[in-house]
């Protein structure tokens, strides 16, 4: 991956188009090649031809190389190209759903589509001919989950830091608020409330 990853950044899954896809090139250059041997009579012009006709699938595996999705705490990169350069970057906090279909093909030989649906600027993206399509879709949400919740702890903290820096005269009452939300986030964090009810009973205490 091309791609440098930021501070505290981490990489979760790299993934490419299935193997399928360099199959049928493969095969069409093969039947060529058996074709020029049959149809040329000059065994070393049909050798030179053949030769520089081989170098077609090491290209396409070059390219196939280097198609990449790559998965990471902070958002979805795309990269593509060996010779020219392509990337695209979708921060977790844009995409707002993903999706994945198998044929029946498909789920014999494990490739699929993946569907993500960004915000408004970014658009709908289709990745085709996915291995393990699953998989992929599987990371980007439970990174979802994941970046989520590191929003809503660092809110929390933030929070009561500033209750604590408050103005003096209220400084007892401030001091019991924060300490109120920092059982409230445990608890969420032990499962014991849900993230809705962690964020209406934190309304609450900052409303009083």
């Amino acid at each position: 991956m091309r791609t440098q990853l930021k501070k505290e950044e981490k990489l979760l899954l790299i993934t490419r188009q299935h193997w399928m896809t360099l199959i049928v090139p493969f095969l069409a250059c093969l039947v060529i090649v058996a074709l020029l041997f049959y149809f040329i009579e000059d065994t070393s012009i049909a050798l030179m031809i053949a030769l520089a006709l081989l170098l077609v699938p090491g290209y396409l595996y070059l390219e196939w190389k280097h198609n990449l999705w790559a998965v990471t705490n902070m958002r979805v990169i795309d990269e593509s190209g060996f010779f020219t350069r392509y990337s695209k970057e979708s921060p977790l906090e844009k995409i707002n759903n993903v999706e994945y279909t198998q044929s029946l093909l498909g789920r014999m030989f494990g490739y699929g589509d993946v569907e993500i649906q960004t915000a408004a600027e970014l658009g709908e993206t289709t990745y085709t001919m996915i291995q393990d399509p699953k998989l992929l879709k599987d990371t980007i949400t439970f990174s979802q989950e994941e970046y989520k919740g590191t929003q809503v702890r660092n809110q929390a903290q933030q929070l009561a830091d500033a209750i604590k820096l408050s103005m003096p005269a209220a400084s007892q009452h401030n001091m019991a608020v924060s300490d109120e939300l920092e059982k409230l986030f445990s608890l969420m964090q032990k499962g014991a409330i849900t993230q809705e009810e962690y964020i209406r009973q934190k309304n609450k205490l900052l409303a009083n």
